[in-house]
């Protein structure tokens, strides 16, 4: 099966997990508060359904529309507009009749279930496949640092022994922690066996986010070559996998970083590089191309799978206190990302259904399905609670104001609210899966 298929199928099964969970949030609660609910949908039924069963004062059914799913619950102002029913004088059954506390319960409990399933699926996976983490001893070589991050202090070859005073369980955490944490203060010890506290500017997240560098921290490579990228002038110049670069313009080199640095980047510029070749050494003679790139690298496609990793297993107690603690800092992380799409870049970052089925392997894993699960799981809790109308937010904003001030707002204004609501949200899914296509088709 192609991967195309097999990340899809993965985003289905997920989704629809997921939707049914968040669904039984809001319909719990609306029982136990003895409120109607008329439809439990997975997926949206636009002029008809796949699948629908009533039982009881409830049709249950499954949609032809994938984009999500939703409860009816009698005497609500929501996507369905039933503005004939709303006409109507309350009803005890109703929504609208309910206390305002178990209205905002009801409006929570979706949000609330997708948090703790995310949770609770990061705890099961701490306890059944534990954690493969990559420590100093997996990168015997240290880090290679880029050019920004040198000049705070950072070099090549550096280990990364503590951050905030706190030593790291995978260091590759690095990364992410100067991205989206406070991080004041890293220890490292350098290439010399010297070690030096070293000052991180508090602007170095976003000055990561401004140059577009996701890794200034990659594992040191040696300088072999694992990759020949076509259309580039490497191959013509009769580079192959496995040689080992050992001069580059008369300077040796061993690592992978000392060749980007001496290599000339500009634009048809020749250089001259000695290669190891089995038992014989070989000099070729390269001239980039007009960005500048001759088209070799040391890695395949995705340098972190490569690296050597140190399992950690956990008991049941210490499965249940990490993936709670990951899954707070999964949220606190995707929540502190998020002031990024606010910007010009970050919104041509914005992603749709292409980009969520993306965050899946080309082939079925099941840890890797449930830890993705749990990750859209806490996405969808944090965007579902945005203050906009037609999302679980909006209808929590309003009750709030109606919970502080004692006074409800009209049904004609939470009917226009809702239709800007929805215009809003219809807007945000085409340009977000708009920038998919874009993606797909001119990157």
């Amino acid at each position: 099966m192609s991967p195309f298929f097999v990340k899809a199928i993965q985003l289905l099964l997920s989704l629809s997990i997921l939707i049914v969970l968040h669904e039984l949030g809001h319909f719990i609660p609306a029982k136990l508060f003895k409120t109607r609910v008329e439809k439990f949908y997975l997926f949206f039924d636009v002029k008809f359904s796949l699948f629908k069963k009533k039982i009881g004062e409830t049709v249950y059914g499954i949609g032809w529309l994938p984009l999500g799913g939703y409860v009816k619950i009698s005497g609500m102002i929501d996507e369905s507009m039933d503005k004939e029913q709303m006409a109507g004088p309350p009803q005890p059954w109703e929504f609208r009749s309910k206390p305002a506390w178990q209205r905002l319960i009801i409006m929570l409990g979706g949000v609330t279930v997708n948090i703790i399933v995310g949770f609770v699926i990061y705890m099961g996976i701490l306890y059944f496949y534990g954690r493969n983490v990559t420590t100093n001893a997996d990168i015997p070589q240290g880090f290679s640092v880029t050019e920004q991050f040198k000049e705070y202090g950072f070099r090549d070859g550096d280990h990364i022994l503590n951050v905030n005073g706190e030593p790291l369980d995978d260091v590759m955490d690095i990364n992410r922690y100067i991205f989206l944490r406070d991080v004041s203060k890293v220890e490292v010890k350098h290439n010399d066996g010297t070690v030096e506290t070293i000052n991180v500017p508090e602007d170095a997240g976003t000055q990561m986010f401004k140059n577009d560098t996701h890794f200034p921290f990659v594992p040191r490579q040696s300088a072999t070559i694992d990759t020949l990228l076509t259309d580039y002038p490497a191959i013509a110049a009769g580079f192959q996998k496995g040689d080992k670069i050992i001069a580059v313009n008369g300077q040796a080199v061993q690592y992978y970083d000392e060749f980007q640095n001496l290599v000339k980047k500009e634009a048809n510029t020749e250089n001259t590089i000695v290669v190891a070749r089995g038992n014989q050494q070989d000099t070729l003679k390269v001239t980039s191309n007009k960005e500048g790139k001759i088209g070799v690298n040391t890695f395949g496609k995705d340098i972190i799978s490569q690296l050597d990793k140190t399992e950690i297993k956990y008991s049941l107690g210490e499965s249940i206190i990490g993936g709670f603690s990951f899954g707070y800092n999964t949220l606190k992380d995707y929540v502190k990302q998020f002031k990024y799409v606010f910007t010009k870049k970050g919104a041509t970052q914005v992603g749709g259904f292409g980009a969520i089925g993306n965050l899946f392997p080309d082939s079925w894993d099941w840890q890797s399905f449930w830890a993705t699960t749990a990750l859209i799981s806490i996405i969808l809790a944090f965007m579902n609670i945005l203050p906009i109308p037609a999302l679980d937010g909006g209808h929590v904003m309003f009750l709030l104001y109606e919970i502080v001030t004692g006074r409800k707002p009209n049904d004609k204004f939470m009917e226009y609210a809702q239709m800007v609501g929805f215009f809003i949200l219809i807007a945000l899914l085409l340009f977000a899966n708009g920038n998919d296509i874009y993606r797909w088709l001119f990157e």
